[in-house]
């Protein structure tokens, strides 16, 4: 066992970490041991991930020496914050800022940051097209991520760039499925005209981080997009409609009309779906389907996602 690498994944009980642990821990021959840091070793995912064969450490993104203490002897770590647990762009580039320097500390071989696009290279500042959030930025939650991908660069972390896609599994636990629309039909409501959109199951990020961790070195360096499919709002409202055995309509709302619904955070998906619409081409450019079931065969279509977990949506 011991020439067995190890991953040290920051948010191993959440989606894409959890994926990723799960990857690892399937495959007994990969050669890979996932190292589960975390906040809580004590919590019931946590426990059900030792009892599994993980390696549980305690280790808090904001603490820098108890990060450098996790990764000790780790050949790889996967890196992702949690912008929603706190909306603060600040805290999640200083959390950045911590993991770059924990690896370069450690001298870990590979990290995969899972990243998003500085939306500001896009639409700067100045544009009007969208409000600008905080005073510095236009999508707080892609833009804090895309800024932070020079920590690692800086730091000479080797490092894979992640760019995920939206995660289908928001429409369980962020609130983004359909709803009543008061006659007994559903309404599924985006603010993304016709435009398509990438998106993906999020366990399956974690099943690509382990396709990145198993082509080793080739991938430092690179920026690798992933998506499970590219669908328009019509096309995920049809798919719903087919997995719920009900009328779904699609709402094509404004960005304007979706930032002023008033739920926090409104205003980010509001500008990120925007983004999404408006920078169609490069965004789907960015993140290839083929790309991502060449990492992981097992790549779920919209369909495939829904026929697990269509049940779990709630539609009130």
């Amino acid at each position: 066992m011991s020439d067995r690498k190890i991953i040290a994944v920051v948010g191993a009980t959440g989606a894409q970490g959890g994926g990723l642990v799960q990857a690892m821990l399937k495959d007994a021959l990969g050669g890979f041991t996932p190292r589960a840091v975390t906040r809580n070793p004590e919590s019931a995912k946590a426990r059900a991930l030792a009892e599994r064969g993980a390696q549980v450490v305690a280790a808090d993104i904001d603490d820098e020496a108890s990060l450098a203490k996790a990764l000790a002897g780790a050949h790889g770590a996967y890196f992702v914050t949690n912008f929603w647990e706190h909306f603060s762009p600040e805290k999640e580039q200083a959390q950045a800022r911590n993991l770059a320097a924990a690896a370069k500390h450690s001298g870990v071989k590979h990290v995969i940051w899972s990243t998003l696009e500085d939306t500001r290279k896009w639409v700067p500042l100045s544009d009007a097209r969208m409000p600008t959030l905080m005073g510095k930025y236009k999508v707080p939650h892609f833009d804090a991520k895309g800024e932070a991908d020079a920590y690692f660069r800086d730091a000479g972390v080797p490092t894979t760039f992640l760019l995920t896609s939206f995660y289908w599994d928001n429409l369980i636990h962020f609130g983004m499925g359909p709803k009543p629309s008061g006659d007994g039909k559903l309404v599924f409501t985006l603010p993304i005209g016709e435009a398509k959109m990438p998106g993906i199951a999020a366990e399956d990020i974690g099943r690509c981080a382990y396709g990145i961790f198993r082509k080793g070195a080739a991938t430092i360096g690179q920026t690798i997009g992933i998506a499970g499919e590219h669908l328009s709002g019509a096309q995920m409202a049809a798919a719903l409609a087919h997995a719920l055995g009900r009328e779904v309509a699609y709402n094509a709302v404004t960005p304007a009309q979706y930032r002023g619904f008033g739920f926090p955070g409104a205003e980010d998906l509001g500008n990120m779906f925007q983004f999404y619409a408006e920078f169609e081409h490069d965004f789907r450019a960015a993140r290839s389907v083929e790309g991502a079931r060449a990492l992981n065969p097992e790549l779920q279509s919209f369909a495939d996602w829904l026929a697990k977990n269509a049940a779990r949506i709630p539609l009130s």
